[in-house]
């Protein structure tokens, strides 16, 4: 079989799909949609409503005058076209702007809140067009693809409404110009990876849904360069912080002295320093996972449906050792601040074996996920066990905002971990796989982890990254920071025969860099992979900066147009923790001992 990362979904046999426990019954499920629909419906009507605050009654001379017999022509003000012209798709900016009630005499300021609104407004169309066709007999892969949709379609929603909230309410809402380019980007990743669940099918439901998403992307993709253009945006390309000054100085992790020889930030409070030095048995959970019934509930499923929605504390499940065979565990988007803790990596195990060859997504296929703002886990370890030759099969997706992995094994073959959208930071994690393993389009950061290259199939090459931004404007990318780059034994003793490349560009506007990282021997001196002759190779930015080991060599790397060699410390500083996910303004709270600059 030519060598090549299968698409999102392929199918992989006839398996009949099982639901797994955390599977809701179809009544549930059917209940869930109509909600969705509902919901869609009362979003519809209150986005549309919400032209007359975007606008704040500013149209009044002649509109009332127009020959409403005549067809209508798309005639832009200056202010539009102005504005469409820092977009990718000005045609489709023009329509969808000029239509709206009142923006031809909006300003260019108004013109970005528009353009959120009518995104928004197309995006809950979708979702109850999508849900209410629920009902239609669909294969379990076609079922699996549609529910995928359903979801990022829900979550694509609340992304956007929240973005919406941001630019009209200012500071007031709760959301900061880097958090709404996150927001957006999300999105985009959502609609991506609702049509690359639908790529291998064919049929009825892959039509109408279709029909549901079409320009949705683009609509977010303006979105993201119209607010980009007007200020918004904190980079371009490479990531160039404009308004936040963050340096490594700021915050200080030094182990020398004082407070900080306990390696914690000395701004961390005694309370979280206690949470993260205390054994997990010693912590007042407020859930407890026992096999054994001694706890609150026996399984880890039980535990989630137990945590509030939209709490506004941190909701500590621990969850003590044991094995725990369930598939499909997630943490939905309204279960946020949960923190789970495990009794260590080698002691509690979260297990499952799902693939592709179930008859479902890769973004189904995840042992465990995680969409809840602010999820924690630490000290446990994340298996999928499906094995080489089932291919992609997901261990851990996250695409949690503000999301922390902490002391963890994460544990697969193909696409073991999926960081799939949002702002996430890994640290001193054990990562182990085969091709692609390290895939998706969140801006992350790992930090002190060792990523463990496996024995691959036969004829297959091992690719730790396959990074997915597919817009310019998309604040994303993978950044590996003061890592390990290793092999297994059992990979030691084949090198030869199966080379191990840092990544390769699974979109357009790939970007990934390793920095200050041990880069062990059976890294192949070229470093990097294509995915396709020369497929994105101008349009990446996969970079380098200072690494070391027998495999950090850069002199015999790929000369592609977008690869470099980074030798600016400002331009390496702009992939660390402090400014690629900000994490200095939220990592705090979570008590995790980070990082913020490059390493002395």
């Amino acid at each position: 079989m030519e060598y090549g990362r299968l698409r999102p979904g392929d199918p992989g046999g006839s398996d009949r799909y099982e639901p797994s426990q955390c599977t809701p019954s179809r009544t549930n499920r059917r209940r869930r949609l109509i909600l969705i629909f509902l919901i869609s419906l009362a979003l519809i009507l209150v986005s549309a409503l919400s032209a007359v605050l975007v606008l704040g009654l500013r149209s009044g001379n002649g509109s009332s005058n127009t020959d409403k017999s005549a067809p209508h022509r798309i005639r832009p003000s200056q202010a539009i076209s102005r504005t469409c012209g820092h977009t990718r798709y000005p045609n489709l900016c023009v329509k969808s702007l000029a239509e709206f009630p009142g923006a031809e005499a909006a300003t260019e300021h108004d013109l970005v809140h528009i353009s959120f609104n009518v995104t928004l407004q197309r995006f809950s169309k979708a979702l109850y067009l999508t849900s209410a066709i629920n009902s239609l007999p669909m294969p379990p892969r076609v079922r699996s693809a549609f529910l995928d949709c359903i979801e990022l379609l829900d979550d694509s929603v609340d992304a956007l409404s929240r973005s919406l909230s941001s630019v009209a309410g200012g500071k007031r809402a709760g959301g900061s110009a880097q958090d709404v380019m996150t927001w957006l980007s999300a999105a985009l990743t959502n609609q991506d990876t609702c049509s690359d669940g639908f790529s291998d099918v064919i049929g009825n439901v892959k039509d109408q849904v279709a029909t549901q998403l079409k320009d949705l992307s683009e609509l977010v993709s303006n979105c993201l360069a119209i607010f980009s253009a007007s200020g918004g945006k904190d980079f371009d390309g490479v990531p160039i912080q404009n308004r936040r000054k963050m340096l490594a100085s700021e915050v200080s992790y030094s182990t020398g002295h004082g407070e900080e020889e306990e390696g914690f930030p000395a701004w961390l409070g005694r309370r979280e320093r206690r949470l993260l030095q205390m054994p997990a048995p010693a912590i007042q959970a407020d859930i407890v996972v026992s096999m054994d019934g001694n706890g609150t509930c026996k399984t880890i499923s039980e535990a989630i449906k137990l945590a509030p929605e939209y709490s506004s504390r941190r909701i500590i499940i621990y969850v003590r050792a044991g094995k725990y065979e369930e598939d499909n565990l997630k943490v939905g988007r309204k279960k946020i601040n949960l923190m789970f803790i495990g009794d260590g990596k080698e002691k509690t195990i979260i297990s499952g074996g799902m693939s592709i060859f179930n008859n479902m997504t890769t973004f189904h296929t995840a042992t465990f996920a995680a969409t809840g703002a602010g999820f924690i886990a630490r000290d446990i370890t994340f298996v999928n066990w499906a094995g080489p030759e089932k291919h992609q099969a997901v261990a851990l997706r996250v695409g949690a905002d503000h999301a922390v992995v902490y002391r963890c094994n994460i544990i697969g073959y193909q696409d073991t971990l999926y960081v799939h959208s949002n702002r996430q930071f890994f640290r001193e994690c054990d990562i182990y796989g085969t091709v692609d393993f390290i895939f998706g389009n969140a801006a992350v950061v790992l930090q002190n982890c060792s990523l463990w290259a496996r024995k691959p199939l036969a004829m297959q090459k091992n690719t730790i990254t396959a990074q997915n931004r597919k817009d310019p404007n998309q604040n994303t990318g993978i950044s590996i920071h003061a890592c390990r780059i290793l092999a297994t034994s059992d990979l030691l003793g084949s090198v030869g025969s199966f080379p191990t490349y840092l990544g390769r560009p699974w979109k357009l506007y790939s970007r990934t860099v390793y920095m200050q990282s041990y880069i062990g021997g059976h890294v192949h001196p070229r470093g990097w992979l294509e995915w396709n002759a020369t497929f994105a190779l101008d349009t990446l930015y996969y970079g380098e900066y200072m690494n070391y080991g027998p495999g950090g060599a850069v002199g015999q790397r790929v000369t592609w147009p977008g690869y470099r060699v980074i030798t600016s410390t400002v331009e390496a500083n702009k992939f660390t923790v402090g400014q690629f996910i900000f994490g200095s303004s939220w990592l705090p709270s979570t008590g995790v001992a980070f990082l913020a600059g490059l390493t002395v």
